[in-house]
């Protein structure tokens, strides 16, 4: 998806905003440590349209409040909440330095409907301010599908969905993963295969577990 695809769907103002967030982040990179990518090109197809790969998800579309697990540089909750300012978003991460760049490029560019949680997700979910308060919950290339399900169901509302973007081997991470995801609630939905482009980061599936119980 080029820039002008992005901009016929999202509105040249907001992409010009996620622009100027990967301008920030590779230019901070330069001094600590957010991203392995250094090309501008390359971000946008791995930061950008990958993270926005999950707006037409009719889950994503109807969710309210989402958190972001193990967001590291803001992916993919800084695109998403420039995309979508009507949704309120959590960003996670147990690295402080990541988070402290995030507050301050997300104040830089008016972004008002994130905030970001310095905090372990296997020890956050244990207060009640976060268990079960989310209709989404998102992770990209954090983890195994089974170490993600035991950290992003518990924040999940009965309801509500855990979307894991995942790459080739994700049907024998489904299989790894199967009785975790029974255990904390979970269904397996569906599995949205996406269009195989080879700057993807995180993967060419979208999973969706739905919390059911």
């Amino acid at each position: 998806m080029t820039i002008k695809l992005l901009t016929e769907k999202y509105g040249i103002d907001k992409v010009k905003d996620m622009l100027s967030y990967i301008d920030m982040i590779l230019d901070r990179n330069k001094y600590i440590n957010l991203t392995a990518v250094r090309n501008k090109e390359e971000a946008i197809e791995k930061h950008i349209v990958d993270s926005l790969i999950i707006t037409d998800i009719p889950e994503y579309i109807s969710s309210d409040n989402i958190i972001d697990v193990g967001t590291g540089a803001g992916f993919p909750g800084i695109p998403l909440a420039i995309a979508s300012p009507e949704k309120n978003f959590v960003l996670l991460d147990s690295t402080l330095k990541r988070l402290k760049v995030i507050e301050e490029f997300a104040e830089e560019l008016d972004i008002k409907n994130i905030r970001t949680v310095h905090e372990r997700a296997e020890e956050i979910v244990r207060k009640e301010e976060y268990r079960e308060q989310f209709d989404i919950c998102v992770s990209r290339a954090v983890a195994n599908l089974k170490k993600l399900s035991e950290w992003c169901l518990p924040f999940v509302k009965i309801g509500g969905s855990f979307i894991a973007y995942k790459g080739d081997n994700y049907v024998e991470e489904i299989e790894e993963a199967k009785k975790t995801i029974r255990k904390h609630g979970g269904k397996i939905e569906k599995i949205v295969r996406l269009p195989y482009n080879e700057n993807s980061i995180s993967g060419h599936v979208l999973i969706i577990i739905k919390k059911i119980k």
